[in-house]
């Protein structure tokens, strides 16, 4: 029986190698997918400081709580405060969240020109002019008797994200063309080419401007609204679709099955998950401050926290508890402070969970039942949706209270972990007993 199933997990992985992966691996080193994956990377610590940011401003304390002892003091005294320098403390997140598009054309203008191996300062700075022209139109407000001429924090926010992936997208492919087909100023050879460079996209970065203001000026005559509202309305849906619990499931299911195989699962999919996750958690981030309910659950680190956090965790944890093996007891010791603070790799590839179906089995298994129930626990209103994003690193149950400010969350990741722990200690179990009987049959 077991070289039937090893002859099938053979065959199985053959046919993935051959067909799934090389797949799979071109769609992650598409070289725009590639950029827009890489770009939004770069905003991690913009996100963090945008949600510490609103979080100072904005402290889950109910106006009706007193300050009866220690805790409810503090909470008072951070409510109290942040009512009087609120202006003030949402400024890193009005400039960082509430203005993300802004990174986000900056982000993948950088990682598509560090591709194309182009002058980076001067396209990302006619990519940054040209997104402004398109989406962040100067608007004339009065105010008491003066009229100010301002950018409406709405249009370079959360909804003007993907707006920002196309226009960078769409410049620097411009501004390449022209520049391989030598339609560019050119200096002579003696100009430093610091001095040089911005000439080199002077006409091609008047072409990008043509061209997306002409786009702009077409929608707004034929459907009544600019490129940025058009695109948003299309790709709304599919930020909803792919946010839905199957949608999930199904991403989870491949990300575990490439892990399986020993590819980086998280690098194979962040090409699709990371811009869907990255502008839902913006978007929560700008209900959270208007006072409104968070409209999205699959947002920032939900799918990890409540998902892989867990489940590494619990097979770390059931190699203490229960394994005799030398060697899974080994690992687990080592592997436990580094899974505890989201560090897996001691794991995947010591344990091994590679090639390791009792493993592949608790992931599929405990992985989407965790997210099951985080969903359906947020989607009740009985836990806190994301809206703040943290450094990875951050031990699971402490980023599911930070990022939703929500107590409750440190229970439900307990209690999951607690779940995922009964699911997977028979597998563990099996598991350590193969790996005993691999032991005696080599000391014999």
């Amino acid at each position: 029986m077991e070289k039937q199933n090893s002859g099938f997990m053979n065959k199985f992985q053959a046919v993935l190698e051959k067909y799934v992966v090389p797949v799979a691996m071109k769609i992650s080193q598409q070289r725009h997918l590639a950029a827009v994956r890489d770009g939004l990377t770069i905003l991690v610590p913009v996100t963090i400081i945008g949600g510490f940011a609103i979080l100072l401003a904005m402290p889950p304390v109910d106006a009706t709580v007193k300050a009866t002892n220690l805790l409810t003091s503090f909470l008072c005294a951070w409510r109290d405060f942040a009512a009087t320098y609120s202006s003030t403390l949402m400024i890193p997140y009005n400039l960082t969240i509430g203005a993300i598009s802004i990174y986000v054309v900056l982000g993948v203008a950088y990682r598509l020109c560090k591709y194309y191996k182009m002058d980076t300062i001067s396209n990302l700075i006619t990519t940054i002019l040209v997104y402004l022209c398109v989406a962040g139109i100067p608007t004339a407000y009065t105010v008491g008797d003066a009229t100010v001429t301002a950018i409406p924090l709405t249009n370079i926010g959360a909804s003007g994200m993907f707006t920002a992936i196309l226009v960078a997208i769409g410049v620097i492919e411009i501004n390449h063309f022209f520049i391989k087909k030598n339609l560019v100023i050119r200096l002579p050879d003696s100009v430093p080419p610091n001095v040089a460079a911005p000439f080199n996209v002077l006409i091609p970065g008047i072409a990008s401007l043509v061209f997306f203001m002409g786009i702009d000026g077409l929608c707004h005559i034929l459907i009544g609204t600019g490129f940025s509202g058009l695109i948003y309305a299309i790709f709304q849906p599919l930020l909803s679709a792919t946010g839905s619990l199957p949608s999930i499931i199904i991403i989870n299911l491949l990300m575990t099955t490439f892990w399986f195989f020993g590819v980086h699962g998280g690098n194979m999919l962040g090409v699709v998950v990371t811009p869907v996750t990255t502008a839902a958690l913006a978007l929560n981030a700008e209900a959270y401050a208007a006072g409104k309910e968070l409209p999205c659950i699959f947002a920032g680190a939900f799918n990890t926290v409540y998902g892989g956090y867990i489940s590494y965790m619990a097979v770390v944890l059931c190699l203490l508890f229960f394994s005799k093996a030398s060697q899974s007891k080994s690992i687990a010791k080592i592997a436990v402070v580094s899974t505890a603070f989201n560090i897996n790799e001691p794991v995947i590839f010591g344990l091994p969970t590679v090639l390791n179906p009792f493993t592949l089995i608790i992931f599929y298994i405990c992985n989407n039942l965790n997210v099951a129930i985080a969903y359906g626990l947020m989607s009740s209103g009985f836990l806190g949706k994301f809206y703040i994003s943290l450094p990875f690193t951050v031990p699971g149950p402490l980023q599911a209270w930070l990022a939703s400010m929500d107590i409750k969350a440190i229970f439900v990741w307990f209690g999951l972990l607690v779940l995922d722990v009964i699911i997977a200690a028979p597998f563990m179990k099996a598991y350590d007993k193969q790996l005993l009987a691999e032991g005696e049959n080599a000391e014999a």
